[in-house]
């Protein structure tokens, strides 16, 4: 028997915070172009500019922290909420003590600033009173972010760059073909990285994914192509397919049971609602966007069950 999930935030309630956000973020975000337009060649920046360089950083944290916090404790599974219990206190506490460890290690350290920021969505997540805990380790994501992100990009850019200046002609081509060729490096990142992010136990089941490397990427790669193609078009569609791919892969497993994901697509239906919320949002010039975000989320969630095999 299917058991679905449901999604019960509105727009009404998530428009104060978007609201909020955009007068936090565009005000400092203006000022700072403005102040950037009046640097001449040889000057110092304005005294103003890194702090407002911070505060557009926080903000945008705080945006992500209030977002994720009304995701999570609308999610009902079996009428049952989602409860998060963090604070946007230790949230923006760890937020500044990442960023500042991650700039003095000249980016060594962003692996464990990411799996301490999922840890604490996750750890401070519960269901039935029972909580969430998340298994994944910074030094595996480091692994992960050095061999499909970092080395390759290194090595990307030493050889593009090699061939441009000696076929500056040529400039143009090399510099799609270096566009292509980061287009296939993500894809490896994100396999792993979402494998890595899906590694979590609540009670006694560990929930994870069960995939294999090459029909994966496959998968991923063909959604990229097909995205690419149709100049976008396709990427809502796409994403869609992805996560209904992924979805009955990923097993909640314990001792005695074995719970595993599943989504219901309906592909030309979702896919002109999903771009008719999309469409709304551009034409409203973002005011939509809150129900737009939620609407989408519940339509998704709706049809997303746990099943048991």
């Amino acid at each position: 028997m299917k058991n679905y999930f449901s999604f019960n935030l509105t727009g009404k309630k998530y428009l104060p915070i978007w609201i909020l956000f955009l007068i936090c973020f565009m005000v400092p975000y203006g000022v700072l172009i403005f102040s950037m337009k009046n640097i001449q060649h040889g000057d110092s920046p304005s005294l103003i500019f890194f702090p407002l360089i911070l505060l557009i950083i926080i903000v945008a944290f705080a945006f992500s922290f209030y977002t994720t916090k009304l995701t999570i404790e609308n999610v009902f599974y079996k009428d049952q909420p989602i409860v998060f219990s963090g604070t946007f206190g230790i949230f923006i506490g760890k937020v500044l003590l990442g960023l500042f460890l991650t700039i003095i290690t000249l980016g060594i350290y962003m692996a464990w600033f990411l799996a301490d920021l999922q840890k604490f969505f996750t750890n401070n997540s519960s269901f039935n009173q029972e909580n969430f805990e998340f298994k994944g380790k910074a030094g595996k994501l480091f692994v992960i972010l050095l061999l499909t992100m970092f080395v390759p990009v290194i090595i990307l850019t030493i050889i593009m760059s090699v061939f441009i200046v000696s076929n500056k002609d040529n400039a143009p081509m090399f510099i799609l073909i270096s566009q292509m060729m980061m287009f296939i490096i993500l894809i490896p990142y994100m396999y792993y990285v979402y494998k890595w992010i899906v590694n979590i136990r609540y009670k006694d089941y560990s929930i994870t994914w069960h995939t294999e490397f090459w029909p994966s990427c496959g998968k991923i790669a063909l959604e990229i192509l097909l995205s690419f193609i149709t100049l976008g078009i396709f990427f809502p569609l796409a994403m869609l397919r992805l996560y209904t791919y992924f979805a009955p892969k990923t097993h909640a497993v314990s001792d005695e049971n074995t719970l595993t994901f599943g989504y219901d697509i309906d592909p030309l239906n979702d896919f002109l609602f999903i771009w008719g919320q999309i469409l709304l949002t551009i034409i409203t010039l973002s005011i939509y966007y809150p129900w737009a975000f939620c609407k989408t989320r519940s339509r998704i969630l709706s049809k997303t069950y746990l099943i048991q095999n």
